[in-house]
């Protein structure tokens, strides 16, 4: 309550406008004992304030004590009245700043056009721009921009780069044609036309595929046949020289049947050396020293001859027989053995003993199939069940035209006891009984064949235990 002039005393509304003394300062509001009013004293210092040229009215906490104002367009201030520096505004274009207020370097922008910066604030030179007005090579890169193209270090590349060929693109000719109609072209073009192999070249290509498989260590393959006349001679040395021809490895294939075989006579005789003369060799060291004792034919295929006196030949056994295979199988990837009609005689138990596989022979025939037939059951009986289950069985036709049997259901029965079925058809030059050449096989024969030897080869890949 204020004094008025006459000595009364005058009340203002909280809300009132502050009376002013004649010189403009505010009048100051009393208590009723006397003292100034806190109650007023905010709104006096409001009063006092609303003059002042720099600045607004100021807010007041409920204490009393003024709340600061930004004194700055964008300025912070901690409640102490104090500038916040970690809200500073950025002083120049794209400048950042840190909590404690001096400028962050790591998020400097490019000085230049094109020019990258590392956290630390220097130049990223390993990232250069291609349009950069200047030319930089580090160590480990390559110069770029002004090189012509097809020059050594042509492109900017990553620092640590190194080339490779190993994904260089390469567009390989195709293989020119080698028989029919496409053959015919590519000659009269001059080679400018290339139709490319036929579906039967492919699948004769994948064949030699197949018939190429690396063998680890030997690889030994008995023929049998209970039945004499079948061809089980013939399919011996048909076999082998398909692998021996194909193959760039050794291929020898062993007479051991004990009544004077023939399978020398497929072959030039190029020596009178046996099995015999083998085991009785004491100097075999190396490959020509099993050589001197061989005839080779024409494919490659080498022969190891059987004893020709029927009285000595009984004396091959069946240690004769492994110690024979303990010498080829040093010097020879595959080794064929030519066995005899007789399953009961000794040898036989070793080269059973030691097959890898078992190519049976069958002749188009009832009395044939069932010779086959009852050599299986003998198999199986004697602990030999693996022989026969991947065993291949070979139907040799003995004339041309289509056989009396039928030759299908004997495909399907056999197909039910072993692994697989080929068919060899009657070939004029088989017919001969003398040395087998493959150049003078009928094309249908030769293929047989082929496809005998991918089938016999798809065994190679397996992990065989039987050592000798």
């Amino acid at each position: 309550m204020a004094q008025r002039p006459d000595g009364a005393a005058t009340r203002y509304r909280p809300d009132a406008a502050p009376a002013q003394q004649p010189d403009g300062a505010p009048v100051p509001q009393l208590s009723p004992d006397g003292s100034p009013a806190p109650q007023y004293q905010q709104a006096n210092q409001a009063a006092q304030q609303q003059f002042l040229p720099n600045g607004p009215v100021p807010q007041y906490q409920p204490d009393g004590t003024p709340v600061p104002q930004p004194q700055a367009p964008g300025q912070q201030y901690q409640p102490n009245g104090t500038p916040a520096q970690q809200y500073s505004q950025p002083q120049g274009p794209g400048q950042q700043y840190q909590p404690d207020g001096t400028p962050a370097q790591q998020y400097s922008q490019p000085q230049g056009p094109g020019q990258q910066y590392q956290p630390d604030g220097t130049p990223a030179q390993q990232y250069l721009q291609p349009n950069a007005p200047q030319q930089y090579q580090q160590p480990g890169n390559y110069q770029q921009g002004q090189q012509p193209y097809g020059q050594p270090g042509w492109g900017a590349q990553p620092q640590g780069y190194q080339p490779s060929l190993d994904n260089v693109p390469v567009k390989r000719a195709k293989k020119a044609p080698g028989s029919g109609w496409r053959k015919a072209v590519h000659h009269v073009s001059g080679g400018a036309i290339n139709p490319g192999m036929s579906a039967e070249e492919l699948r004769l290509q994948e064949l030699v595929a197949r018939i190429r498989q690396p063998v680890r260590g030997d690889y030994r393959i008995a023929v049998l046949s209970l039945k004499g006349g079948v061809g089980k001679t013939t399919t011996t040395t048909g076999l082998g020289s398909i692998f021996a021809s194909i193959r760039g490895d050794r291929v020898i294939a062993v007479d051991a049947n004990p009544d004077f075989g023939t399978l020398s006579q497929r072959v030039a005789i190029q020596t009178r050396s046996t099995v015999r003369d083998l085991l009785l060799d004491p100097a075999i060291q190396r490959y020509s020293d099993v050589r001197r004792h061989t005839s080779q034919g024409s494919s490659r295929l080498e022969v190891l001859a059987s004893e020709r006196d029927p009285a000595a030949s009984e004396a091959f056994n069946d240690e004769e027989y492994r110690a024979v295979a303990r010498i080829l199988q040093r010097f020879y990837n595959i080794i064929l053995t030519d066995c005899g009609t007789g399953l009961m005689h000794s040898a036989m138990s070793g080269v059973l003993d030691l097959a890898h596989s078992l190519v049976l022979i069958s002749s188009a025939a009832i009395d044939g199939a069932r010779s086959a037939a009852a050599t299986l059951d003998w198999l199986s009986l004697h602990g030999h069940d693996h022989l026969v289950r991947n065993a291949v069985v070979v139907i040799n036709l003995p004339r041309e035209g289509s056989p009396n049997v039928g030759v299908q259901q004997l495909r399907e029965y056999f197909l039910s006891r072993c692994r697989a079925v080929h068919i060899i058809p009657f070939d004029e030059h088989l017919s001969e009984g003398a040395e087998i050449d493959l150049h003078r096989l009928h094309k249908s024969t030769k293929r047989a064949y082929v496809e005998l030897a991918a089938t016999v080869a798809d065994e190679f890949g397996v992990h065989h235990h039987r050592l000798g």
